[in-house]
């Protein structure tokens, strides 16, 4: 189980603790608080784990870690719930590096774990279980470079769900709304990194879109995440099922308000699903040099 810190991860390690089974519960400090809240509250069956998704010597330890200890009995599930944003804004305003970052860690560290688990969870005829999101599957303002990384995810997952039933593995997708689950709802982490964003933008562009813009953007981000839901049980119980059901289903979408916006996404024309997604989410300004008072300042 990837990803442990803090939120859907903690949550689950704990519950699948409780409920009897031998966790391998990675983090990506053993120090910080999540994992030491697990060590507190979990029996000895559970094991931490240090694992930097990024860092292929990280997962390849985890892998020598749990190949020895599960060599005979085979690897019953994983679940991929480690992920990564830290970014909000439009995709011109994103820098490479942060595409490529959310690809690392959202993506190809899945893709490496689960590859690299591939032979104890045949061994078992087990279960693969993978936190994606909404944003891989529909254009989320200010989402790009992480809703990318979710789609590929997503993708490479449904792939694996229909390659792997000759060998009796079920993959189940997780697509929670919205939780609060670690720094998503710090306004100060955000904060640091708009600041961080701004100072890092090329000249031209920051004349374009405005401080302003960026600003407005990630206030409004943070007000979206105050009503952002703090029980985060039905994604464990949507996680639990896809372990544990004798057929469990190849998507499950805890949270409110999904099923009207996969409708609007499904059913209707773009231009409704745009608004929707702006009205529900993010709504941006007109980036500066689109303003008015700009172009009559110009003018004069």
């Amino acid at each position: 189980l990837s990803g442990c810190d803090s939120g859907f991860g903690q949550a689950t390690a704990r519950h699948l603790d409780i409920m009897g089974f031998r966790v391998f519960a990675s983090v990506l400090d053993l120090q910080s608080p999540g994992a030491q809240e697990l060590r507190r509250s979990c029996s000895p069956r559970l094991t931490l784990l240090q694992m930097d998704l990024t860092k292929t010597e990280d997962i390849q330890r985890v892998l020598q870690h749990i190949q020895a200890h599960t060599n005979s009995t085979g690897l019953w599930g994983l679940v991929n719930n480690a992920g990564f944003n830290d970014t909000i804004a439009d995709a011109e305003l994103s820098p490479l590096g942060k595409f490529r970052t959310c690809m690392e860690v959202n993506f190809f560290g899945s893709l490496e774990l689960t590859k690299g688990l591939l032979p104890l969870l045949r061994s078992a005829s087990g279960r693969i279980v993978t936190v994606s999101s909404p944003a891989g599957d529909m254009p989320f303002p200010c989402l790009a470079a992480y809703g990318a990384s979710k789609a590929a995810l997503s993708l490479v997952m449904d792939t694996f769900r229909s390659e792997l039933q000759p060998w009796g593995i079920k993959v189940s997708l997780i697509l929670p709304g919205y939780y609060k689950t670690g720094t998503t709802c710090d306004p100060a982490f955000w904060n640091l990194h708009k600041q961080q964003l701004l100072a890092s933008l090329p000249q031209e562009l920051l004349q374009a879109y405005g401080e302003d813009y960026v600003e407005e953007i990630n206030q409004q981000f943070i007000q979206f995440m105050k009503v952002a839901v703090e029980d985060l049980s039905a994604v464990v119980n949507s996680i639990t099922d896809g372990l544990l059901a004798a057929n469990p289903a190849v998507r499950y979408y805890p949270g409110q308000g999904l099923g009207i916006m996969y409708f609007i996404h499904r059913y209707l024309p773009y231009f409704v699903r745009d608004l929707f997604l702006k009205g529900f989410f993010i709504n941006p300004k007109l980036p500066r040099a689109l303003r008015r008072e700009h172009h009559n300042n110009s003018k004069k």
